[in-house]
């Protein structure tokens, strides 16, 4: 298990799924976490119970992303709480959207840019006066920026976004002693992934991975764990492939 310690974390989208595996990794280790949600409060209030439980301490706190001023009101509300230090950053709030480039409206489209793009490039801006040296921030990137799957070709692009980010804000950032990186899940047994719940789904997401069961939110929330610690201390600007061997 890594050691977190006295370090403060925020993640984002944190009620569920690969958020909230991030959110009890993190705790686990040691670290107060802040846990964001958008709409769901009662299951952010349950990822907090169970923190607290365990003898961790963590928060809620929540903000529409989707919003211009939603990053911003979010970091004045880190701050409140955690005062002028963060040590870790997770970024994993997203919005996904299937359907063909002729079906994709111009609200779609713009919807999962505010969400998946805009959305953590402003909340970097605006936690940049309590992150420090020392520092990590941990974005969710996706296979989808790598490889086609299915027809998710605007919120592949939002993940293509974000590998781009990880370098450009790790050069800008490591000079203050702050890394930045990014997992990219494969198909994850979420909400989000409901088709896998079928047996169409599964097969289909089994066909394109070396190892051949369902990934949980359980196999990626350690992965943040270790890149938001010192163990992960020489790896910046790097985006960790977690998809358990997909399109190899």
């Amino acid at each position: 298990m890594v050691n977190l310690s006295g370090k403060t974390a925020l993640v984002t989208g944190a009620s569920r799924g690969i958020g909230r595996a991030s959110a009890l990794a993190l705790a686990q280790g040691g670290a107060q976490v802040l846990v964001h949600y958008g709409r769901g409060k009662a299951e952010a209030e349950t990822v907090v119970a169970e923190i607290r439980k365990a003898g961790g301490r963590a928060e809620s706190v929540a903000s529409d992303l989707a919003a211009p001023d939603g990053a911003h009101k979010l970091s004045n509300q880190v701050r409140d709480i955690v005062g002028d230090r963060l040590d870790v950053l997770v970024a994993n709030a997203g919005v996904a959207k299937s359907a063909t480039i002729e079906d994709t409206t111009v609200e779609d489209f713009d919807r999962l840019f505010a969400v998946n793009v805009r959305s953590p490039f402003f909340l970097v801006q605006q936690t940049l006066p309590i992150l420090g040296n020392g520092s990590s921030i941990v974005f969710v990137s996706s296979l989808g920026a790598r490889a086609v799957v299915g027809t998710l070709a605007a919120y592949a692009a939002t993940k293509g976004a974000i590998d781009t980010l990880v370098k450009h804000f790790a050069a800008a950032l490591g000079p203050r002693g702050i890394r930045v990186n990014a997992v990219a899940p494969g198909i994850v047994d979420t909400d989000m992934s409901n088709f896998t719940k079928t047996d169409a789904g599964q097969k289909y997401a089994l066909n394109m991975q070396a190892i051949q069961r369902m990934a949980l939110p359980e196999d990626i929330g350690p992965v943040v764990a270790f890149l938001a610690s010192d163990d992960a201390r020489w790896i910046t600007g790097d985006t960790v492939r977690v998809d358990g061997g997909s399109k190899l």
